[in-house]
C-alpha cells in the first residue's frame, strides 16, 4: 500500500500573536512620521545637492577621510588649470583643511572659488566691481558680521574661513538646502540664478574628474 495520509494543514498562527505584529508594525510608521516631521535644526543639516547622482560623493557625513582627499586632488587639478602649480596645492590643501568638521566638503568650497575668481587666476587679490573681496569674493561687511577684516581676505586661509562662516549663514537660510544656500551667496534675481548655474556645470566636471579617478583606482586594486 501506498503512503496515503492526508496532507499537512497550513499553520494558521493564534489571533493575539497576529495583533501583536500589527501593533508592532503600526507603532514603527509612527515613528518613521515623527522623524519626518521633526522640526529643522542647523546643527543637522547634512551637505546636499540637487545633483543627486552621485549621492555618496555629494553627502559630507558619510565621505571618508581617503574620499575627501580625492576629492583635494581632483580640486588641485582644476585649480591648476586656473593658476599655478604651488598656488593650486595651497588652495586644495585650504578647501580640504576648511571643510573638516563641518557639513561642508571640500568640493563646496572649492567650486566657489572656480566660479567666484577662477576667471582671474584665483588671485587674492580680486576685487568685485561692487567690492567682494579675496578668492571666495566676500563683501566688507560680511566678512566683517563674521569677524573678518577686508586686509583678511587677503590672506587665503582667513578668506576661506569667512567663506564657511558665510555659507552656513546662507545655509540657515536655505532651510537646509545647499544649492539654495550657495544661490544666496552670490544674492538673488537673475545674477544668481546664473551663478548657480555656473556652479553646477563646476560641480559635474568635478565629479566626472572623480569618478574616473576612482575608477582607475579600482582597475589597479
Amino acid at each position: 500500500m501506498g503512503n496515503d495520509a492526508a496532507p499537512a494543514k497550513p499553520i494558521q498562527l493564534p489571533y493575539s500573536l497576529i495583533m501583536r505584529k500589527k501593533l508592532i508594525y503600526l507603532a514603527c510608521l509612527l515613528l518613521l512620521t515623527a522623524c519626518e516631521n521633526a522640526p529643522f535644526k542647523l546643527a543637522e543639516i547634512q551637505s546636499t545637492s540637487s545633483l543627486a547622482t552621485e549621492p555618496s560623493i555629494l553627502d559630507s557625513s558619510n565621505i571618508s577621510l581617503t574620499q575627501r582627499k580625492r576629492q583635494q586632488e581632483v580640486i588641485e587639478a582644476a585649480f591648476s588649470r586656473r593658476t599655478s602649480v604651488d598656488r593650486a596645492q595651497k588652495l586644495a590643501a585650504i578647501c580640504f583643511d576648511k571643510t573638516i568638521g563641518t557639513v561642508f566638503m571640500p568640493f563646496d568650497l572649492a567650486e566657489i572659488a572656480l566660479v567666484e575668481t577662477g576667471g582671474h587666476r584665483l588671485s587674492a587679490r580680486a576685487v568685485s566691481t561692487k567690492g567682494a573681496l579675496g578668492v571666495w569674493q566676500l563683501m566688507p561687511r560680511r566678512a566683517k558680521s563674521h569677524g573678518y577684516t577686508p586686509q583678511d581676505m587677503l590672506d587665503d586661509s582667513k578668506c576661506a574661513e569667512a567663506a564657511v562662516c558665510e555659507l552656513y549663514t546662507k545655509l540657515d537660510m536655505a532651510k537646509g538646502n545647499l544649492e539654495r544656500a550657495k544661490k544666496y551667496y552670490c544674492g538673488q534675481g537673475p545674477q544668481a540664478n546664473a551663478y548657480i548655474k555656473k556652479i553646477r556645470v563646476v560641480r559635474q566636471e568635478m565629479i566626472a574628474a572623480l569618478t574616473v579617478n576612482s575608477d582607475k583606482l579600482a582597475m589597479a586594486d
